[in-house]
């Protein structure tokens, strides 16, 4: 398959720096910077929405060097081996992240969240305003992700 290449549009700036630091992001606040070349007006019309997808690099940590064989969701022996699309995890193919976030401010390039999963410095490389029509209804999942992601996005 053909590479690509990707720019990012901002930087995320916040308290969260540990990357062992898993859980607890509801209350997180986070400051996306955007790049310049976008101009003070990129956001305008952002503010008009209560949620932003915020797709980011989980530049932090390497990716796996092998992908073939499913594995326990973080690395947790009580839990069942998922392949690598089963996991949102940071150690993927092309560490992309998104993340749905509520939005706080919007004051020229600057777009304050609460919620992003993203430590201080991660390179963001799109906004998208989230809207009903693109959500899922309906969605289900195996008991134990409910349980392991239960304290995800507790302040």
């Amino acid at each position: 398959m053909p590479s690509f290449e990707v720019t990012p549009i901002g930087t995320v700036r916040n308290e969260r720096t540990d990357v062992q630091n898993t859980d607890n992001w509801g209350a997180v606040r986070s400051t996306i910077t955007v790049d310049e070349r976008f101009g003070e007006a990129c956001l305008q019309g952002l503010e008009g929405f209560s949620h932003v997808d915020v797709l980011f690099v989980f530049d932090q940590l390497p990716e796996r060097d092998d992908y073939r064989e499913p594995r326990p969701y973080r690395g947790r022996s009580d839990l069942p081996p998922v392949g690598v699309f089963a996991d949102r995890g940071p150690r993927r193919p092309n560490r992309i992240g998104v993340t749905s976030c509520a939005i706080e401010s919007v004051r020229g390039r600057e777009l304050t969240v609460v919620g992003l999963d993203a430590l201080s410095g991660t390179p963001v490389i799109d906004l998208k305003p989230t809207m009903r029509e693109f959500q899922a209804v309906d969605v289900q999942q195996p008991q134990w992700v409910s349980d392991l992601m239960a304290d995800y996005f507790r302040p």
